[in-house]
């Protein structure tokens, strides 16, 4: 298992330099922390008084790695899940926030359990996790890869704005389904066919 600070850097690495696509709600980011993050912790780093554009430009690898593990991993407590699942929903908390943690919620209760879902991860949730995990240990991370795809594939069908995120231009699959496939096993991924298929209805 790749340490934390492996993951959240290959994360920064995967996300790459300083981009402000108008069509990512996310806005200004860079190594795939946005400026939203950034205000809401305050991050001034050109000191000039406020959190702008340019405080995005100035972010450095080393800043954005330890944004991800202080904010995105230990904070909302997905270092407390089982270790085989912990890479995932990291992955996806970077890049969806609190909705990673629903996905995983809306998972659970689909699975007998009990949980609310409302992004947090608290001692319900933690241990709905512990027991659907102790009884089938290969199951739940395979299913959690496969229920983040498919909430990139349906975002993408309500939002066509996303749908290049989803989709390349010559209908290969896009980054965040590459992404999300990385989790599971190959004989889960969608084919091209299946993939071709599932998402005709874009145009």
């Amino acid at each position: 298992m790749p340490s934390v600070e492996n993951i959240a850097a290959q994360i920064v690495a995967r996300e790459g330099g300083f981009v402000n696509d108008p069509d990512d709600p996310g806005g200004a980011t860079k190594y795939g922390v946005t400026i939203h993050t950034m205000r809401r912790l305050g991050l001034d780093l050109d000191g000039d008084g406020d959190v702008d554009t340019a405080d995005v430009k100035f972010l450095n690898r080393d800043q954005a790695i330890q944004i991800f593990i202080k904010h995105y991993f230990v904070k909302p407590l997905i270092s407390k899940l089982p270790k085989p699942l912990q890479a995932s929903v990291f992955d996806m908390y970077v890049n969806a926030g609190r909705n990673a943690i629903k996905i995983l919620q809306r998972l659970l209760n689909d699975k007998g359990q009990k949980v609310a879902v409302d992004g947090r991860l608290g001692p319900q949730s933690l241990a709905a996790v512990q027991a659907v995990f102790e009884a089938a240990p290969d199951d739940l991370p395979s299913a959690y890869g496969i229920a983040r795809r498919d909430y990139y594939l349906r975002l993408a069908d309500r939002r066509p704005a996303s749908r290049k995120y989803a989709r390349t231009r010559r209908g290969g699959k896009g980054g965040w389904i590459i992404r999300a496939e990385e989790f599971i096993p190959p004989e889960l991924h969608l084919s091209q066919a299946e993939f071709t298929q599932r998402t005709k209805g874009w145009g």
